[in-house]
């Protein structure tokens, strides 16, 4: 660890361990420090930083409430898209047929600094593998840690509580992304390892009939190592109904500059880059329960690309369970 770094965590050590600190000097350090982190050399990013879907980071925990949420994903693709192009990689064995798989697990934890301000630490392990891309139909893979993604959020307005009485919840995030340790160069490994600065804004807003509405997402990543900038917008809709929610939307990825694909045909060698330049659409819905007593919540999310360009046709299924601890750090 560098000497900058060491002396980051000194500081945000003694800011946490200081009782007359306010909630607002606490988050703007730890702001600052993530835009250092993030900026430093050597650090790098991914595309595919573990996130909290359909807005959820709009709302905040409590304060001093910690949240853990254990989060397993995996995901199938059997095409790929080449620039514009679509094609079939699946490998034919007889009984068994073979794509690209996708198996990770994730730790999400957030925390409520105060009332308005939150921040959270996403942690995950993954792997991928494939037989599409060498001539023998072999299994390929890399595995390792998934990049990490941290932030800090300041909920603008929040709903109900706000004037006038339409404003939804809004809140900002400001993040940063370290590196995994996984293989950047593997066909569709989950990362493009530069250094990223991630600013977002997220909203969920009540209509219409009861428990029904509506959430948005957009975050600008900026690839400080790389330079090929991606953004992010998801919307869609939830339905609430006691301690279920309902929800469905849509979500564009998009990285801003880069190549194309260059492929050859099933059993080639694709040459594979965090240059390559992905962009995809995907339709993503899920449902979650929150138990009445210890507020406890089970969910189940999926998601699959129906559109894009250089990148795969994964069809996502996961589910997680999250738990509320009250704490006191600071």
């Amino acid at each position: 660890m560098t000497n900058t770094a060491n002396e980051i965590r000194d500081s945000a050590g003694r800011l946490g361990q200081s009782k007359n600190v306010s909630p607002i000097r606490k988050a703007v350090f730890l702001a600052a420090a993530l835009v250092v982190a993030g900026t430093w050399p050597g650090l790098r990013a991914s595309e595919n930083v573990p996130r909290k879907p359909f807005a959820e980071w709009a709302q905040l925990p409590a304060p001093h409430e910690l949240t853990v949420r254990l989060w397993y994903q995996e995901g199938e693709a059997y095409h790929i898209w080449d620039g514009q192009r679509v094609h079939n990689v699946t490998v034919d064995r007889g009984s068994d047929e073979y794509g690209i798989d996708h198996m990770q697990g994730i730790v999400a934890l957030e925390y409520g600094i105060a009332k308005r301000w939150a921040a959270d630490l996403n942690l995950g392990y993954g792997t991928v593998g494939t037989r599409s891309f060498n001539p023998t139909g072999s299994s390929e893979s890399t595995t390792g840690l998934l990049d990490t993604s941290l932030g800090v959020r300041y909920q603008i307005f929040r709903e109900g509580e706000s004037e006038p009485s339409w404003l939804p919840t809004l809140t900002f995030r400001v993040g940063a992304v370290l590196p995994g340790s996984f293989d950047k160069n593997f066909p569709f490994a989950p990362g493009h390892k530069s250094a990223a600065i991630e600013p977002g804004l997220l909203m969920r807003k009540h209509f219409g009939w009861t428990g029904f509405g509506a959430h948005a997402d957009a975050f600008y990543r900026w690839m400080k190592t790389t330079g090929d900038d991606q953004y992010a917008v998801a919307v869609g809709f939830l339905q609430e109904i006691k301690g279920w929610t309902l929800n469905a939307g849509y979500r564009h990825f998009q990285q801003i500059s880069g190549n194309n694909l260059d492929y050859r045909g099933l059993g080639k060698e694709l040459e594979y880059s965090p240059e390559v330049r992905e962009i995809s659409d995907a339709i993503e819905a899920g449902f979650s329960y929150t138990t009445p007593k210890r507020h406890f919540r089970y969910g189940f999310y999926t998601r699959t690309t129906i559109d894009g360009s250089n990148t795969d046709s994964t069809f996502w299924i996961s589910g997680y369970v999250e738990i509320p601890i009250s704490v006191r750090c600071w």
